[in-house]
């Protein structure tokens, strides 16, 4: 029954922690801080070196809000770099005009029936998309349905994620009454080519930019068209994620399709991320009440008309509900709320906050965590001195922090050391029960040192008493004179306490005292440790060791006296280099062997013989060789001879 129990929670917490994993999804990891917007700017206001550079640097300046400061230069580059046999030299001059306030640039009619011709089945996706983008920009005529004709054709041919996406782009120029739908549904087959990553990214193989630029194409087609897109909520959020994580880039491309995809993101008709955060650190306290959230677009431009609530803030400690249903007041672009009036006690907070007031608005409903700072107070402090017998009466004083306490205080094997207190909240009054209260020792002469945890009791007195007798391991038996501190500390205490308490004499047994008492400092050098290693082996006599290499030669003696009695046939023995440098080098290679036993170590062989055995190798190859023609120049003699005899 334990086992079937234990598997229903194991199943429990795994589906509880997929839905945290969920909600966190749904909240913006990454977006635009003003930081960010600036860093971006700069990123596009680059040298002009050719009209695609303008491009970047204007409309991407239009798409976050700004615009260009020098429009007269840029304007005269334009109209001196224009290149009217090129379509695209055409898209980018067009493009960048719109953004231009004066910037007048004359079309000739060959130029216009050059864009015109662009926008045909035989022209690639991204030659279409410049066409009508230049078409489109200087005010020329089209047939949008010869357009959508022509995407379509080209489309059926170019099946890969940047056409698609230049198709919705050429797509938002188009006229409404053109038939758009099957462009349109491209935008649910992008969707499922995105990849998922880890369900907080989501982006396509072919990198940022691809992203970007596909955020940008679908909400302004969509908001042409006056058709929501085929998002879900959660891949947007993971869209944001995935576009805004870059903070640096190497491309001018790449900033320009992060800047439009930000101004998508922020204007269109049917989505609006919503960014929460707090301004300054999510803590409050008496001396700072006010809780102040920044809720702003994914570009950090506050919605001032956003309504922000608090559902619920709960105590992460006890789980208890202390607000519900709390309007946060607008401030400037901030919205505020005094949590301090609802007189919560230290510590951690959950809130549930929600931002209403437009129903475009998404990740809309924010857990955040705050901290409810105070200061700590040190109250009831007792020293004494306690007689184990109970004989004589506990002797005590009472100190006020941050004074020190007069004289000294004796522990020994007779009398023991205590120390209580207790801690309040200084604000509210009511008693604190900190994180961290230790008891600190410090030995003046030798720099010793033990720390102890003050614990409370049943009544939140903190209590400390040191028995020498039974803590003679901690201090390794040192008698001497100890400085006594007192250490207080919390995340949620705006005064961390390191207080000199007293000074206590602690006296241990004579014979428990080591002699000499060391200081515990771990830095002193240690003993240097004197290894033996083991003594060799007596080698065997002289005699047995030659018996022994005479038996391992004693077939080559063998070999030599049969090829002196039966004959040695060596006619084939060339006396050529390579035969000579082969024999040779094998003969090294077994010499090697025998170094390698006597003197040399194994990388030091392996060294040698790398080398001999690439010179054998060559020499080896090469005897073969020059036999192999020898053979088949033989062979060929043979057969030529016996032609002839059979002639």
């Amino acid at each position: 029954m334990a086992a079937v129990t234990g598997f229903g929670s194991s199943v429990v917490f795994i589906l509880a922690l997929t839905l945290v994993g969920s909600i966190q999804a749904l909240t913006p990891n990454h977006y635009l801080t003003r930081l960010d917007v600036d860093r971006l700017k700069k990123s596009l206001e680059q040298p002009l070196l050719d009209l695609e550079s303008v491009f970047y640097y204007t409309v991407g300046f239009s798409q976050l809000g700004s615009e260009v400061s020098n429009k007269e230069a840029v304007c005269n580059f334009i109209q001196s770099n224009i290149d009217a046999s090129s379509v695209d030299s055409l898209f980018y001059a067009a493009q960048s005009k719109q953004t231009l306030s004066d910037c007048e640039i004359t079309i000739s009619n060959d130029t216009k029936d050059l864009l015109l011709a662009a926008v045909s089945e035989d022209s690639s996706v991204s030659q279409i998309y410049h066409a009508v983008g230049a078409l489109s920009g200087f005010g020329l005529p089209f047939a949008s349905q010869e357009v959508v004709g022509a995407l379509t054709a080209r489309l059926s041919k170019e099946e890969n994620v940047l056409a698609t996406i230049e198709a919705l782009l050429t797509a938002s120029y188009l006229s409404q009454q053109a038939d758009l739908s099957g462009i349109v549904e491209e935008i649910e087959d992008l969707v499922a080519r995105l990849d998922d990553l880890g369900g907080i990214y989501l982006q396509f193989e072919e990198g940022l930019e691809a992203t970007a630029l596909f955020v940008a194409a679908t909400y302004r087609l969509s908001d042409h068209v006056g058709m929501e897109p085929a998002l879900k909520e959660d891949q947007i959020i993971q869209l944001v994620n995935a576009i805004f994580s870059k903070k640096n880039f190497d491309k001018l491309s790449e900033a320009y399709s992060v800047a439009a995809a930000a101004a998508a993101l922020s204007q269109n008709r049917y989505h609006l991320p919503v960014i929460v955060v707090p301004d300054g650190p999510a803590a409050v306290s008496h001396k700072q009440p006010v809780l102040r959230l920044l809720v702003t677009n994914v570009m950090s431009e506050p919605l001032t008309q956003a309504v922000v609530k608090v559902e619920h803030a709960k105590s992460v400690s006890t789980k208890a509900t202390v607000l519900q249903q709390t309007t946060f007041v607008p401030s400037g672009d901030a919205f505020e709320f005094n949590f301090m009036d609802v007189k919560p006690a230290s510590g951690y907070y959950d809130f549930s906050v929600s931002v209403e007031g437009d129903s475009r608005y998404i990740a809309n409903e924010i857990e955040l965590k705050v901290k409810v700072s105070t200061e700590v107070g040190i109250s009831n402090v007792d020293l004494s001195v306690v007689d184990k017998d109970q004989s004589i009466a506990p002797k005590t004083t009472r100190v006020a922090y941050p004074s020190k306490a007069k004289g000294t205080f004796t522990a020994d094997s007779h009398q023991n050391f205590a120390l209580s207190f207790q801690l309040v909240d200084v604000n509210t009054g009511a008693e604190l029960t900190p994180h961290q209260t230790f008891v600190r020792l410090h030995n003046q002469k030798t720099a010793q040192e033990v720390v102890f945890v003050a614990e409370p009791d049943n009544k939140n007195v903190y209590r400390f008493e040191l028995d020498p007798s039974e803590r003679k391991t901690e201090f390794d038996s040192a008698s001497g004179t100890y400085t006594l501190f007192l250490i207080i500390g919390d995340a949620t205490l705006e005064n961390p306490i390191l207080w000199s308490v007293a000074d206590v004499v602690i006296r241990f047994p004579e014979e428990d005292v080591p002699s000499p008492v060391l200081s515990k400092n771990l830095l002193v050098p240690k003993p240097e440790i004197q290894h033996l290693f083991r003594e060799p082996e007596k080698r065997p006599p002289t005699v047995v060791s030659n018996t022994f290499t005479a038996l391992v030669l004693s077939p080559l003696l063998l070999l030599l006296i049969l090829w002196i009695k039966v004959g040695a046939n060596i006619s084939s023995f060339s006396f050529a280099p390579s035969t000579i440098v082969f024999h040779l080098g094998h003969a090294a290679m077994l010499g090697l062997m025998y170094v390698y036993w006597t003197q040399l170590n194994m990388f030091q062989t392996l060294k040698y013989l790398a080398i001999l055995g690439t010179i054998t190798f060559l020499a080896g190859n090469r005897m073969l060789a020059q036999k192999a023609v020898k053979r088949i120049a033989a062979e060929q003699s043979s057969r030529l001879a016996k032609y002839r005899t059979l002639r």
